[in-house]
């Protein structure tokens, strides 16, 4: 037997860099090197035999002899996958049978031959094969073509190599409305197709490309933490009219102000016996200090939250808290040009396929609707290829089928014209597994398509004809509705209450620790999940029931997921349209000057209608679907307030973002009307 090819010499970057020299190879990148060793290792290639690959490619397709990243993506996929791919099936039995896509066609044609060999022969009592099927559902017939892995994403049918999920393709009430906000006089829910959409904020405040993650020292971490102790405490102090604060830790008979970060004692859920502060830097050290709420009416606390606490810590021990400084939200964008016309945003987040199927039917419905309301933006959420569905291995390798996904989603908005822009999610199994996520990177998108298709960064802000919209993938919903413990007089909202956090703790992510689904890095956290502005819509899909909220002057949607477990699920649309600036500018100086008091009772009253109609409404709609998800066992860890009805009572107060108007600085939105950019928004079943 022939032994396999290999060099003498060690695969290393300096043996491939020198070997690439001598053909006037060169490294665009620093990443470069370390991709040329990973190529060697992956296909068992020495420096010599990669050297002499790479310079046929290069010679073959007439390229530059700058080796770059996309350059050495195009050249695996194109020889080494191919190279590699004769004598798979032997590798495949001792690697355990996991295939990629060329073995698996394979496969599915040899089970073809014998199922066609079967028909013809009588089977024998001792020999029996395993059925994939039970008398309840009998294997169905299938056509030759629709066995390719390809025809996952052929341009006239999404049939895959597996049966199509019966429970989707049976659902009902397709198009039915279950949540709605705004304007309730029947408006035309379609666009133009396109419009101006871009990043908003300066490009260095954006996440542009991957970055080295898992490389957290102790002690950035440590400074990136009190740097944002240290920033939102400056804004409580100046909002609130607070002298300074104190130490956390020095006994103290009189009431004391002090700044610090809610932490836990254990490693378990939050609860109210297990409520410490970690006090800020300047003043306290660091130290924590355990709380007593028992003499505080109304909270709403989670882990990593940046509070400002008046109480008294007789011992130096325990401070028993009299009153919580609430959190203040950032401005809002005003836009120097008013809105040309009339906006529709269609906003859809995966996964895209069924949980017992690999086909992507619910995709191409969601393309027909594309077509079909011409949007003028279409915002996708990730994940577009879900890590956590069962049959994920199938679809292997991961970025082919990942690059023919997006192809078939550019290719299925083209006619449309609309504006596409694509978010990742961690979820996505063919993408970087880090929080904040960097965007796609797609080098075969036709230039046709360029000015048209965005690909942004997880999380993002994004700027719609001046209407700005916070977009993150990540089940924010969730995961702080986990840790979440809150009392209050009355009936709460526990949705109002974390999407308020979000806002007025400034971030996409104010947890901390973080879910241990996540892998964050705190120092990107800090530079690219910080919120620039309050949005003016903000979009966060997640598990849990649809909703669509107004929350300090900003409206949060969530607009479910397109597959729920092995059913359709949902997707969101909006309309937008802004008055022109000045009128608006005309209306805050006048209602500034005396109808503040009127203004704030007005809208108190007419939201507290508004917001319980709406929200019976979505709630009726929701429990209608049988949605059982609910309000998450979140509620059981000390929300004692009737949370567990969920949003069926409505919103029976209008959120301010101030309880003293007089002592609001400029930088800090008033208690003022404001008109929402957002005039309606649905939430529409697949």
């Amino acid at each position: 037997m022939a032994e396999p090819e290999r060099d003498l010499e060690p695969v290393t970057a300096e043996a491939v860099l020198r070997e690439l020299r001598l053909f006037e190879l060169r490294c665009e990148g620093e990443e470069v090197p370390d991709k040329l060793v990973e190529l060697c290792l992956s296909h068992g290639l020495g420096p010599v035999a990669l050297a002499n690959e790479l310079l046929a490619f290069v010679t073959s397709k007439d390229l530059d002899l700058q080796l770059t990243p996309e350059g050495l993506d195009a050249f695996e996929h194109e020889v080494l996958a191919k190279r590699g791919s004769r004598g798979r099936r032997g590798r495949d039995e001792r690697r355990g049978l996991l295939h990629d896509i060329h073995s698996l066609q394979e496969l599915l044609d040899k089970e073809q031959e014998d199922e066609l060999l079967d028909a013809y022969t009588t089977p024998s009592k001792g020999s029996q094969k395993r059925s994939n099927s039970t008398p309840e559902t009998p294997r169905p017939k299938r056509a030759p073509a629709s066995r390719s892995p390809y025809g996952l994403f052929s341009p006239h049918s999404f049939s895959p190599s597996v049966t199509p999920s019966q429970k989707y393709s049976s659902r009902g009430g397709r198009g039915e409305v279950v949540a709605s906000f705004g304007s309730g006089q029947g408006p035309v829910w379609h666009g133009r197709g396109g419009c101006g959409v871009t990043i908003f904020g300066h490009p260095e405040q954006s996440l542009s490309k991957p970055y080295k993650s898992m490389f957290q020292k102790a002690l950035d971490v440590r400074e990136a933490l009190a740097e944002r102790v240290e920033e939102l405490g400056e804004v409580l102090r100046r909002h609130h009219g607070l002298d300074g604060f104190s130490s956390a830790v020095l006994p103290a008979q009189e009431p004391v102000t002090v700044l610090g970060q809610i932490g836990c004692d254990g490693n378990g859920k939050l609860n109210t016996k297990s409520v410490l502060l970690v006090g800020d830097r300047e003043h306290s050290g660091g130290a924590e200090v355990p709380l007593d709420l028992s003499e505080l009416p109304e909270y709403s606390l989670f882990p990593g939250q940046v509070v400002a606490l008046e109480g008294t810590n007789s011992t130096g021990r325990r401070m028993v808290v009299t009153k919580l400084y609430e959190g203040v939200p950032l401005p809002f964008h005003i836009p120097t040009e008013p809105m040309a016309e009339q906006r529709m945003v269609l906003v859809a987040c995966g996964p895209f396929t069924p949980s017992d199927s690999i086909t992507f039917e619910p995709l191409s419905d969601l393309l027909e609707v594309v077509a079909r309301d011409r949007p003028d933006v279409c915002i996708l959420f990730g994940p577009f290829l879900d890590a956590k569905h069962e049959q994920v291995e199938l679809l292997s390798p991961f970025s082919d089928v990942f690059r023919l996904c997006l192809g078939t989603i550019i290719e299925g908005t083209r006619s449309a014209g609309s504006q596409l822009v694509l978010v990742p999610s961690l979820r996505d199994v063919s993408h970087d597994f880090v929080y904040p996520q960097p965007p796609f990177s797609f080098p075969d998108l036709p230039k046709q398509d360029k000015a048209r298709v965005l690909l942004v960064p997880e999380p993002c802000v994004l700027d719609i004809d001046g209407v700005i919209f916070g977009l993150t993938s990540t089940d924010l919903l969730f995961h702080m509705g986990a840790e979440e413990i809150s009392s209050s007089s009355g009936v709460s909202d526990r949705f109002t209450r974390i999407l308020r956090h979000i806002l007025t703790q400034r971030s996409f992510y104010p947890l901390y620790p973080p879910s241990e689904e996540l892998n964050v890095d705190l120092e990107a956290l800090a530079a690219f999940a910080a919120l620039p502005v309050t949005p003016d819509v903000l979009v966060t899909p997640s598990e849990l029931r649809f909703f669509v909220k107004d929350v300090l002057g900003c409206v949060c949607i969530n607009p479910g997921r397109l597959t729920k477990g092995q059913a359709g699920g949902t997707y969101g649309r909006l309309l937008l349209r802004r008055e022109r600036p000045g009128d608006r500018d005309g209306d805050r100086d006048g209602d500034r000057d005396g109808d503040r008091d009127g203004d704030r009772n007005g809208d108190r009253n007419g939201d507290r209608d508004g917001d319980r109609d709406e929200d019976s409404t979505g709630d009726r709609d929701g429990d209608r679907d049988g949605d059982k998800t609910g309000d998450f066992s979140g509620d059981s860890t000390g929300d004692k307030t009737g949370d567990r009805t969920g949003d069926s009572s409505g919103d029976t107060t209008r959120d301010n973002p101030a309880e003293n108007p007089g002592d609001i600085p400029r930088d800090i939105p008033r208690d003022a009307p404001r008109s929402s950019p957002c005039v309606a928004a649905q939430v529409v079943r697949i």
